[in-house]
């Protein structure tokens, strides 16, 4: 079960924290997967090592907040053959109120978590209709729907990719092609290490398991389960499953008081 046998797939951020996890499990799968990163250099090592390992993956390095590089990038692909998926991961975060928001931190997070995940879309679907159907799939987080501290710019992000997510699952039902997302707690990534490294200097075990134990289940999530659903939805097996966001939360939303 859960096989993507002879599937291309396009991860956005596949090269680092949940993106890395899913390409490689994607990879794990059968999938061709197609890795769009900023770092070139990141991008190229992680195909490399997943092609090492018996899987097949190519790099590319792709600034997703623009429109021309991500359709010139997808036309690319697409002119080799068929396109079945698209993750859109690649996903940068802010801390801040909305007093606390500069406009260019503003831009910023909007340009690669709204733009970045719209111009996926815009490229790929035309591809995904031509070629009888596909799937999408939208990174989000539980930051759209609970408040979250000082995550004024993220949680407006993240609101809006389920917003989209909704949208293009109900616009192409009739070409075949589902449409979900993930929303995910806190995930355990390099994001979280540097986050404290930089903001709690000689106290990151303590803040750690501070921030682990706001998650009823007693941990942050591991990358590798988000892609283990990410593989779900983007499976065979998920065919009856379109306009959906699915948390993943070790019990935050509905179980926290």
């Amino acid at each position: 079960m859960f096989n993507l046998n002879d599937k291309v797939a396009i991860i956005t951020g596949g090269a680092s924290g949940i993106g890395l996890a899913i390409s490689t499990l994607f990879a794990q799968a059968g999938a061709t997967v197609h890795i769009f990163e900023v770092n070139a250099d990141l991008a190229r090592q992680v195909a490399e090592d997943i092609n090492g390992k018996g899987g097949r993956a190519v790099a590319h390095a792709v600034d997703v907040s623009s429109q021309a590089q991500v359709v010139e990038v997808v036309n690319a692909i697409a002119a080799v053959g068929p396109i079945h998926i698209l993750v859109n991961n690649a996903g940068v975060s802010h801390i801040g109120t909305v007093e606390t928001t500069v406009e260019s931190d503003f831009e910023r997070v909007f340009n690669v978590n709204v733009k970045g995940a719209y111009n996926g879309m815009f490229a790929v679907i035309p591809h995904l209709k031509s070629n009888g159907g596909g799937v999408v799939l939208n990174m989000a987080s539980i930051a759209a729907t609970v408040g979250i501290p000082e995550r004024f710019a993220y949680s407006m992000t993240k609101g809006a990719v389920v917003s989209m997510t909704l949208s293009v699952a109900r616009d192409y039902l009739k070409d075949g092609i589902r449409c979900n997302c993930i929303s995910p707690a806190r995930v355990h990534t390099p994001f979280v290490d540097g986050y404290l490294a930089r903001t709690y200097p000689g106290r990151e075990a303590e803040m750690y398991a501070k921030l682990a134990a706001t998650q009823p289940i007693g941990r942050m999530a591991r990358p590798e389960e988000v892609a283990a659903l990410a593989l779900y939805l983007c499976s065979d097996e998920a065919g009856f499953i379109t306009g959906c966001d699915y948390p993943i939360d070790g019990g935050f939303v509905r179980l926290n008081n």
